[in-house]
């Protein structure tokens, strides 16, 4: 074993059998481990969402109560919206694969490039907000460490997500716990010691809502309610976390994704509408060296040593949820991308799995892309969260959308009960689209521009890749259809590969034609040199064959079926020929173990694999195909034996 096997084993972990019967057991998470790894999004959005709502009130703080109300029933109405999208789509993929199969591809395009902005926002913004906690409790001489401290802490995740899901959500888990353990308990506590003010404060609001009415008007007064409404939008970020991952989730996954997302709406509910209840009850007052949070607490705890000791716990517990929050951007992200990988929208590269069943191209893309936009903002989180409260929201209201089209169009497939999901899903989608249109005008000029411009590079990019990979689907395809030979009888005594004579072992890809082309190409250039003809070749386990054990076997057969095939052609016309697959996430990797098994089995024998040569070829189809017979050469001559790339023009 390799210094560098062993250094990947120690920090990333040993690598996993997607085959093994425990695997999906090992990997899965149940109802608990899917509220801390995809729900902390959302409940550190309440760190700061309704802060900025009950801000915006000014001077008239007792409409704050129409707000909480409204967050709380907004947060139920868009989880349970949700769960309609968890019903209908049990393989995950959430709003990405809503928009696409109900509205169509190009929307789903545009609800996917709205994701994977706001998963890598999550990461940044959490992370930027994580640090402004801790580095408040610090003398100001370490301020100018705080960005390096930010990439050291983004590295830190990325390492720790190539451990897997599971492993990173354990290790997070105890910050999560005592988050809501310590909130909850202060919640609870701050209420009931200021419980008689309760009984006051719905008839001073009432009272304030009439003279407000009477003094500016019902408009400005509905105007004002719903300006500081939208202003904590970001509240809601993170509850479409859920319906993505439905597919890491353990079985049942569709009673486990609804109890995760009641999980997380009560929780978050509860945590948004109770800050701003305390902000009521305890006459909080903005402040610019301590969050209102902050402010709040402090008045509950008191100037005892004791209390200052809670309160700096308290913090520093809501500092570390912000970074659990960051985790879920690399949890939730790499998967919306992997699903655009499936439908060619990004490079198919993304599709794949690393050794621990990771995501490990797309954690690596969100964790680099995260740092830059951290490094370009210096860390600004009021900046960022501009760009951050935006694009969750066009999601929201494009899944919401598709929900409303599905039951219209399929109300006679549908339950009895078909209409009351109609009403609630166009009453959801007016909701989430007026919220998406108020935050819009509000904040385009201060910063949201810079999300919609993000956007729109991000949508034009993906349209330049589908392109490309539609007219390469296109020539395969003919490829295929040409180069494919049939095979007209079966050879009932085929001839038996001798294991001294000279060997041609040919790779196969998933294209036939391209296979068949290397098999003619040696039979031409090699005219009966060669005696036998060994097939080989890697079933790669990637998000799409890893969905589940049915994919999987399906993946096997297609692979073995394929195989066969060109063993029955060679033996119709008397040549011995044989193969070999196997099947795991590292295609390299595996083609070597088979290389060196071949090898010792045909000790005279050469390797051929065709390469496809683009007529413009550049860094743009480099990126888009593998380069996997270029690699595969490297790693055989490295151990001494010969691979031939044959050249083969598309």
């Amino acid at each position: 074993m390799s210094i560098f096997t062993k250094l990947r084993d120690f920090f990333i972990g040993v690598p996993l059998n997607p085959f093994s019967p425990n695997i999906t057991r090992h990997i899965s998470l149940v109802a608990l481990l899917a509220w801390v790894g995809l729900g902390a999004d959302g409940l550190s959005s309440s760190c700061y969402g309704p802060e900025e709502a009950f801000i915006a009130l000014g001077s008239h703080t007792h409409l704050a109560l129409y707000i909480a109300v409204a967050i709380a029933i907004t947060v139920f109405i868009i989880s349970l919206g949700y769960n309609q999208v968890i019903e209908l789509f049990p393989s995950g993929g959430g709003g990405y694969k809503v928009a696409t199969q109900l509205l169509g591809p190009y929307v789903g395009l545009v609800s996917g490039a709205a994701l994977l902005i706001d998963y890598v926002l999550t990461i940044a913004v959490s992370t930027a907000s994580g640090m402004d906690a801790v580095f408040s409790f610090l003398p100001q001489k370490f301020l100018p460490f705080k960005l390096i401290t930010e990439s050291l802490f983004l590295i830190f995740l990325i390492v720790l997500n190539m451990r897997g899901m599971k492993e990173s959500i354990k290790v997070l888990l105890p910050i999560f716990l005592g988050f809501v353990i310590l909130h909850f308990g202060l919640i609870l506590y701050g209420i009931a010691a200021h419980s008689k003010g309760l009984t006051t404060i719905i008839p001073e609001t009432v009272i304030e809502t009439q003279g407000l009415a009477t003094a500016i008007g019902l408009l400005p007064l509905l105007g004002l309610m719903l300006h500081a409404y939208s202003l904590g939008a970001g509240t809601y970020t993170g509850l479409e976390g859920v319906s993505n991952n439905v597919n890491v989730l353990s079985e049942p996954r569709v009673k486990t994704g609804k109890l995760t997302m009641l999980y997380m709406a009560i929780s978050l509910s509860f945590t948004a509408g109770g800050f701003i209840l305390l902000y009521l009850l305890w006459n909080a007052k903005p402040s610019e060296e301590m969050t209102l949070n902050a402010v709040v607490f402090h008045s509950i705890l008191g100037d005892s040593m004791a209390g200052k000791i809670l309160l700096l716990v308290t913090l520093a517990f809501e500092a570390g949820l912000l970074f659990v929050a960051a985790n879920s951007g690399f949890l939730a992200g790499p998967r919306v991308l992997a699903n655009m990988a499936i439908d060619s929208w990004v490079p198919n590269r993304f599709r794949h799995l690393s050794s621990r069943l990771v995501i490990q191209n797309g954690v690596i893309l969100f964790g680099i892309t995260a740092l830059i936009i951290l490094v370009w903002s210096q860390g600004e989180v009021s900046w960022l969260v501009i760009l951050y409260s935006i694009n969750v929201f066009v999601t929201f209201s494009l899944s919401l959308l598709g929900l409303s089209v599905y039951w219209a169009t399929h109300r006679k497939n549908a339950s009895k009960r078909w209409y009351w999901r109609l009403a609630f899903s166009a009453f959801a989608f007016l909701i989430t689209s007026s919220i998406l249109c108020v935050t819009l005008t509000l904040k385009f000029e201060s910063g949201g521009w810079v999300t919609v411009l993000i956007t729109l590079t991000v949508i034009c990019i993906c349209l330049i890749i589908k392109r490309h990979y539609q007219s390469f689907s296109l020539k395969t395809k003919a490829l295929d259809e040409q180069l494919k030979q049939p095979i007209v009888t079966k050879n009932p005594h085929p001839p038996a590969p001798d294991h001294g004579a000279p060997t041609a072992v040919i790779l196969v890809g998933k294209s036939m034609g391209v296979s068949m082309h290397t098999l003619l190409s040696v039979l031409r250039i090699f005219p009966r040199y060669f005696k036998n003809f060994i097939f080989v070749s890697v079933g790669s386990v990637d998000v799409e064959s890893f969905s589940g054990r049915e994919t999987l076997e399906a993946m096997r057969d297609e692979v073995t079926e394929t195989l066969q095939y060109f063993v029955e052609y060679c033996q119709q016309y008397d040549m011995a020929a044989d193969s070999y697959a196997a099947f795991g996430t590292d295609t390299v990797s595996k083609l070597t173990e088979l290389a060196e098994k071949v090898s010792e089995i045909y000790p005279h024998s050469i390797f051929f694999a065709s390469k496809l040569i683009f007529e413009n070829d550049n860094w743009f189809t480099r990126i888009l195909h593998n380069e996997t017979p270029t690699t595969l050469q490297r790693f055989l001559h490295l151990q001494g034996k010969e691979l031939m790339i044959l050249p083969m023009k598309i």
